[in-house]
């Protein structure tokens, strides 16, 4: 979590996954936001780029993150920070949501879904 004058403006959720059959463990980002409203001031930035530093002192040899295809501003920021595309993912759904593919809560200071 990323605070400022008391108030939460960003957070990150980065578990370290072991891998037990092949060589490389690796992070996986499973949830970054940054409020909207002081995004491209360089904080995400920084917090991806702490959480680089930290995956490669715990032996790790990549980051994953999945990003929904209609994050753009999202998928600009990972290619900045030097993350590539890797085409496939899959998913099953085990419970029904009119909100799908977001299950996100309708009012989230840190995500915009427009």
């Amino acid at each position: 979590m990323f605070e400022e004058e008391n108030s939460l403006i960003a957070l990150i959720s980065v578990p370290f996954i072991p891998q037990l059959a092949i060589k490389g463990d690796f992070a996986r980002i499973s949830y970054f936001a940054v409020d909207k409203n002081i995004r491209s001031k360089g904080i995400g930035r920084k917090i991806e780029e702490y959480f680089t530093d930290l995956a490669q002192k715990r032996n790790c040899d990549r980051i994953e993150v999945h990003c929904h295809s209609r994050r753009q501003d999202a998928h600009r920021f990972y290619l900045r920070q030097g993350f590539t595309e890797s085409p496939k993912y899959f998913i099953k759904m085990l419970s029904q949501s009119d909100e799908y593919p977001s299950l996100l809560p309708k009012k989230n200071p840190f995500i915009s879904l427009e």
